[in-house]
């Protein structure tokens, strides 16, 4: 049977929390304090800690310090409603969920369902990585640059937890791929997963889309209606763009978010909600809290793990990588062959992709069309940056993806003459990255020419 360590000074709150743990499934030993439960996870290791926040010697969310490189157990905090700080803080240092004062039965039942599932979770994410080495994806995801690397360890260590995720970059990015990435490497990835775009949505029907209503609540109410949050019990629900949500709705998200219960609009009978929320905006969020887009106090709680997605033109060869993948479903889906020249795959690094992955799946399905075999730069729109005139750069697959950066970036240097600028604004990187990158690629060369003259030196000795 599943373990369960339960840590709380409270012995009426053990009593009653152990037997509805065992009710559930799980063994249940119980500790009094930070001392007594690191002697304990000496001799045992549970599937769960359950813990009170605030213990004698310290704060429950300690002991996760102890594992060190170790893997450590599901943690799940108790907190009164004046520490919600202290919870979320608890959330960026690594718990799993946590639990509000008075302690919601339901809630509590949900998470325990959710837990015995964590070494499936890390095979799962193993083998993900297994298959970014080799072939560039993870979940749904595309891409082996390494801002797209630090954006999958960011998701390894938050999608197993129920922490509210806030996903930050520029539309077209893929923050709804990202998002259902998050939801399938959860404990929550059999319940269902929804989507909402707030900014698509009438300001006058987007509170009923959330909570939903009751039949005659309004004109044209002619029967009752689950919103998003009913129908999202036990899963996950993706709020996109986020920051065009009215101000009064966005007070009523908050409460949702701090108390797990919200009202059918006609109806003042709370309902319990059990859902991972995962926000997203294309705007930055502190501009949109001055500009009062976005409340002050629901963007510090949205804020608990927040990702912020890079846009295409920082993403180096992710941009071939994508394009290819998008022809590819087309040639498999219109039975084709389709291949793109050397210069229109040239032509992809030159543009700057306002659009970002979107932009760029509109492009190959354009161009897809277009072309009878072969794919070249003169199909792309108008507006579209082409290389069709200067010169191709050809690069031996399974070279480096560091010596293909390299190779391009000298390559662009020399093309625009040598002006720094120019060659930072076609590479779609800042001037100050083109010098770092300069810089790193004349170290590297200075300590091989080094290396060699050593070699050399020393054959002349022998």
């Amino acid at each position: 049977m599943p373990r369960v360590l339960l840590v709380d000074d409270d012995p009426e709150a053990i009593e009653w929390l152990s037997e509805l743990i065992r009710s559930e499934g799980y063994t249940v030993a119980a500790v009094d304090s930070l001392k007594a439960a690191r002697i304990h996870l000496t001799r045992s290791t549970p599937e769960l800690i359950l813990t009170d926040l605030m213990l004698p010697d310290g704060q429950g969310i300690e002991l996760l310090a102890d594992f060190g490189s170790r893997p450590a157990p599901a943690i799940v905090v108790v907190t009164g409603y004046a520490s919600i700080e202290s919870a979320i803080e608890a959330m960026r240092a690594g718990a799993t969920d946590y639990l509000i004062k008075p302690l919601d039965h339901e809630r509590l039942r949900g998470i325990l369902s959710r837990m015995p599932k964590t070494e499936v979770l890390r095979e799962e994410i193993g083998e993900l990585r297994s298959e970014l080495i080799r072939l560039g994806h993870f979940g749904h995801m595309l891409g082996n640059s390494p801002a797209m690397r630090r954006i999958y360890n960011q998701i390894d260590r938050v999608a197993p937890t129920s922490a509210t995720v806030l996903l930050i970059g520029e539309s077209g990015t893929g923050k709804e791929v990202v998002a259902q990435t998050l939801h399938d490497l959860s404990r929550r990835k059999r319940q269902p997963f929804l989507p909402l775009n707030c900014g698509a949505v009438s300001p006058q029907l987007i509170e009923s889309e959330l909570f939903g209503h009751e039949k005659g609540s309004f004109t044209g109410a002619d029967r009752q209606h689950r919103g998003f949050f009913e129908r999202a019990h036990g899963g996950t629900l993706f709020l996109d763009e986020v920051t065009e949500m009215r101000p009064d709705l966005q007070v009523k998200l908050l409460r949702v978010l701090e108390t797990g219960t919200f009202m059918r609009v006609g109806t003042n009978d709370p309902i319990v909600t059990d859902i991972r929320l995962i926000a997203a905006t294309n705007r930055v969020p502190e501009d949109a809290v001055a500009e009062g887009r976005l409340r002050e106090d629901l963007y510090h709680r949205l804020n608990v793990f927040p990702i912020v997605l890079p846009p295409l033109r920082e993403r180096g060869t992710d941009i071939e990588l994508l394009a290819q993948h998008f022809l590819a479903e087309l040639n498999e889906r219109e039975n084709r062959n389709k291949r793109f020249s050397p210069e229109a795959l040239a032509s992809l690094y030159a543009h700057s992709w306002p659009g970002n992955v979107r932009e760029l799946k509109n492009y190959v399905h354009r161009v897809f069309i277009l072309a009878d075999e072969v794919i070249e730069p003169d199909l792309a729109p108008d507006n579209f940056t082409k290389t069709s005139a200067g010169p191709v750069l050809t690069i031996r697959v399974g070279t480096p993806l560091e010596e293909v950066n390299r190779r391009v970036l000298e390559a662009t240097l020399q093309e625009c003459g040598n002006v720094k600028r120019k060659a930072a604004e076609v590479l779609g990187i800042s001037l100050k990255t083109l010098y770092n990158r300069l810089s790193l690629y004349n170290s590297v060369r200075v300590e091989e020419l080094e290396t060699e003259g050593d070699l050399e030196h020393s054959g002349q000795e022998e």
